[in-house]
């Protein structure tokens, strides 16, 4: 059994396993790999993310993108930043890359706020 902060931290672990060998590695599947690796420490990320909401579903907004891809948009903005960091180094890619960085950070952030367990109230 993993102790609770091991576990709270693991798919960041995974993604940032995931990201570092993106970054650093050259082999075709080496990058595919750590896309896979980064791929299942968001999905854990999320999985547990859905788990701990807080806000009642009828308060939740329905919008015009599918549920798989707008729990996995903050992912996808961080993992297209690193491609851009990989593959486009020039230019004013970086900066590109940087704004995707600090907008997934932002989303991951803001839906955090709305995912904390709550203890149930015994009597």
């Amino acid at each position: 059994m993993l102790t609770k902060p091991l576990y709270e931290i693991l798919p960041f672990g995974y993604m940032a396993l995931g990201s570092s060998s993106f970054i650093a590695l050259d082999i075709n599947y080496a990058l595919i790999a750590a896309t896979v690796v980064f791929v299942l420490g968001a999905r854990i990320y999320v999985m547990r993310s859905q788990n701990r909401r807080t806000d009642s579903a009828k308060r939740r907004k329905s919008g015009y993108l599918p549920e798989i891809i707008y729990n996995f948009l903050p992912f996808i903005y961080l993992l297209a930043a690193l491609a851009i960091f990989k593959f486009l180094p020039k230019d004013l890619y970086p900066i590109l890359a940087i704004c995707l960085l600090s907008y997934g950070l932002y989303i991951l952030v803001r839906r955090s706020l709305y995912r904390r367990h709550k203890l149930p109230i015994t009597p």
